[in-house]
């Protein structure tokens, strides 16, 4: 028996999560243009139309914010990569709203998980799942000798504050 390629696994991980998380949706969404690849996955698998937003309109052509089978009205999953504070996840979510969209909530693969994070997407009414997230890399990469034990604790440290960290 072969074993899945991580692009497959990601694929199906994500697939479950947000089917565990947020039940039956319309639409996925990406983030432009990280949250892209694994939206396109994640869309596949559940035979849903794909759809992505960019940060800002296209100076040129259409000037669309949101590029795809634009079908307003379906409830829809935000897809990232990462979620560090949040603003550019949420600066898509606002977009999807705006165009009509039951944005049912955000799914990532990986979080740093700040409370900055958690507040922004509280305050927004966005829901969020990941695959993982910082402190169980941590955990990981300790309990697996990847990183010192020292240096766990210099790893949590710059999670409380990483803008002041080493300053």
């Amino acid at each position: 028996m072969s074993h899945p390629t991580i692009r497959t696994y990601i694929r199906q991980k994500l697939t479950q999560l947000i089917q565990d998380t947020f039940g039956p949706v319309g639409c996925i969404a990406g983030v432009a243009t990280a949250g892209i690849p694994q939206g396109v996955l994640v869309a596949q698998e559940l035979g849903l139309p794909f759809i992505y937003v960019r940060s800002k309109p296209k100076d040129h052509g259409t000037g669309n914010l949101i590029e795809g089978d634009v079908l307003t009205g379906k409830r829809v999953v935000v897809m990232e990569d990462l979620i560090s504070t949040g603003n550019s996840s949420l600066q898509a979510v606002e977009a999807l709203r705006d165009a009509g969209y039951d944005v049912a909530g955000l799914a990532a693969i990986f979080t740093y998980g700040f409370d900055v994070a958690a507040n922004n997407l509280k305050q927004a009414n966005c829901p969020f799942v990941t695959l993982s997230n910082y402190n169980a890399l941590i955990k990981y990469a300790g309990d697996n000798q990847y990183i010192a034990e020292g240096d766990i604790e210099l790893l949590k440290q710059w999670q409380q504050d990483p803008a002041g960290w080493g300053k």
